[in-house]
C-alpha cells in the first residue's frame, strides 16, 4: 500500500511539474481598418484608421508600433510611433484633394519578429482618370500584328496527358505557332494545357474558355473544373516553352534568361516582350475556335494580375470573345508615377532613370487602359483596396474607361489575392455566361 501511495505521489508530482512548465505561443496580428464601413470617402473628408494589435485574438497593451500614412505607393506624409493599449489606437490620417487612395501601414517588432498590417481608404475612386494617352496609330499597330499572325499556319500539336485526365475530361499538352519576338522575326510557339469534356455524343458542341496566366514562369495542369461542367478550357503559358516540365527548369529561367522579362524590349513597340504575348493569346483563340467540339459561338477569357491585363487585351482585340473575367489587372496606367501617383505593375516608371521617352511611348501600346477603352463585351472584374502589387488607383484608371457592360466585385481588405467568395462569384458568372450565350 505504501508503495502504491508513493507511486501515485510521484505521478502527481511529475504531472504538476509538467503543468507548470507548459508554454503557449501565437502570432501577433495587426488589424487596421478605416472608420467608414465602405472604406470610401468624399474628397477632402478626413479619414481615421483604427488599429488593434492582438495575440490569440485579444488586444495586447504596451507594445511599440510605428505607423505611416500617405497616398498609396508614394512617400508617406505622416510617420509616427505609438504604444498599444487595451483600446484601439486611432490614427488621424487627413484626406485627399484628388481622387485616389490613402494608405496607412502599421509595423511592429517584438520577440525578434516583424509584424505588419495596413488598410487603404478610397477617395472617389469612380472619378480616377488615366494618365496614359491613346496613340493615334494604336489600332493600326495591333491590326498589323494580327495580319502578321494570320499569315502563320496554326501547326497545332496535341499530346495526351492521361495522368491529368479524369473520368469526364480528356487533357492534352498542346502547342501551336505564334509570331516571333519582334515584328517579322522567326515564328515562336505557344504551349498550354487543353481540357476537353468527354461526351457519348460525338456531335456535341461546347463553349470554350481561355485562361491567360499571371506573371512568372511555371508549369500548368489545366482548368479541369470548368471542363467537368462542359466547357472546353485552354490554359496557356506565355514564354514559348512547354508547360509540363519539372519546376526546376522554370526556376532557373526565372532567375536567368527570363528574369525581368516584363521590361525586355520596352524601347521599341515592335520588339517589346508583350507584343508576342498578346498576339499569342489571340493565337490561342485561333486554336480553341478550330476545335471540332467548339460550339462556334461562346468564347470567354479569364485571368488575374498579368492575366487580368491579358484578359482585357484579348477581349478588346478579338471579336470572337463574348465575355471576360479579370481580377486585379496589371499593366494598368503604367505612367501614373510620372504624374506623382501610383502606377500599375510592373512599376517600371517608379524610378526616374527608367522614364526615357521611347519607353514611355512604347508603354502606351501595351497599357491595359488603352485596351479597356476598346472593350465591347460584358465583363466581371474584382480587386481590393489593399493591393500593393497592382495598386487600386491603376486598376480604377482602367476600369473607369470601360463603356461595355461591367460588374465590379470589391473585396476591400484583400491584397493581391482572391478570396473563396471572389472566386465563386467570378466562376459562377463565367459558367452562367458561357452556357447562356452571354
Amino acid at each position: 500500500m505504501l508503495k502504491q501511495k508513493s507511486l501515485a505521489f510521484l505521478f502527481l508530482l511529475i504531472f504538476s511539474i509538467a503543468a507548470e512548465a507548459q508554454e503557449s505561443t501565437g502570432a501577433y496580428q495587426i488589424r487596421v481598418a478605416p472608420d467608414r464601413d465602405d472604406w470610401t470617402y468624399q474628397l477632402n473628408q478626413p479619414a481615421k484608421f483604427e488599429v488593434a494589435v492582438t495575440l490569440n485574438n485579444r488586444r495586447v497593451a504596451g507594445l511599440p508600433v510605428k505607423y505611416s500614412c500617405g497616398e498609396e505607393m508614394m512617400p508617406p506624409t505622416i510617420v509616427k510611433t505609438a504604444t498599444t493599449t487595451k483600446e484601439n489606437l486611432t490614427i488621424e490620417a487627413g484626406g485627399l484633394k484628388e481622387p485616389g487612395f490613402l494608405r496607412c501601414i502599421v509595423t511592429m517588432e517584438t520577440g525578434g519578429k516583424s509584424y505588419r498590417g495596413l488598410a487603404t481608404a478610397g477617395y472617389r475612386p469612380d472619378l480616377i482618370k488615366p494618365t496614359t494617352t491613346n496613340p493615334a496609330d494604336f489600332d493600326k499597330f495591333w491590326n498589323d500584328g494580327k495580319a502578321e499572325l494570320a499569315k502563320l499556319p496554326l501547326d497545332a500539336k496535341l499530346e495526351p496527358l492521361p495522368a491529368y485526365s479524369t473520368a469526364n475530361v480528356d487533357v492534352f499538352h498542346v502547342s501551336f505557332q505564334n509570331v516571333g519576338s519582334a515584328a517579322g522575326s522567326r515564328p515562336s510557339r505557344i504551349y498550354g494545357i487543353l481540357a476537353m469534356p468527354k461526351s457519348s455524343n460525338p456531335n456535341q458542341k461546347f463553349p470554350a474558355l481561355l485562361s491567360v496566366p499571371g506573371a512568372g514562369i511555371r508549369p500548368y495542369r489545366g482548368i479541369q473544373g470548368f471542363a467537368e461542367k462542359g466547357i472546353i478550357t485552354l490554359q496557356i503559358g506565355i514564354h514559348g516553352i512547354p508547360v509540363n516540365l519539372d519546376q526546376t527548369l522554370y526556376d532557373n529561367l526565372a532567375s536567368g534568361a527570363l528574369n525581368r522579362y516584363m521590361y525586355s524590349g520596352l524601347e521599341n513597340k515592335n520588339e517589346y516582350y508583350y507584343r508576342r504575348v498578346i498576339l499569342g493569346s489571340l493565337r490561342a483563340n485561333d486554336f480553341l475556335t478550330s476545335l471540332p467540339a467548339y460550339d462556334g459561338e461562346n468564347l470567354g477569357v479569364m485571368g488575374g494580375s498579368q492575366g487580368g491585363a491579358l484578359s482585357i487585351m484579348t477581349a478588346a482585340l478579338d471579336p470572337r470573345v463574348k465575355g471576360l473575367a479579370a481580377w486585379f489587372p496589371a499593366l494598368s496606367d503604367l505612367t501614373g508615377y510620372i504624374y506623382g501617383r501610383a502606377g500599375g505593375w510592373h512599376h517600371v516608371f517608379k524610378e526616374e532613370r527608367n522614364r526615357a521617352p521611347d519607353k514611355i511611348e512604347t508603354s502606351k501600346y501595351f497599357d491595359t487602359v488603352n485596351f479597356a477603352r476598346r472593350l465591347k463585351v460584358p465583363g466581371i472584374y474584382t480587386f481590393g483596396y489593399n493591393d500593393e502589387t497592382c495598386p487600386p488607383t491603376s486598376m480604377y484608371a482602367a476600369y473607369n474607361v470601360i463603356e461595355a457592360p461591367k460588374n465590379l466585385i470589391l473585396a476591400l481588405e484583400t491584397g493581391h489575392g482572391m478570396t473563396v467568395e471572389q472566386t465563386d462569384r467570378v466562376n459562377g458568372w463565367l459558367e452562367s455566361a458561357l452556357k447562356k450565350k452571354f
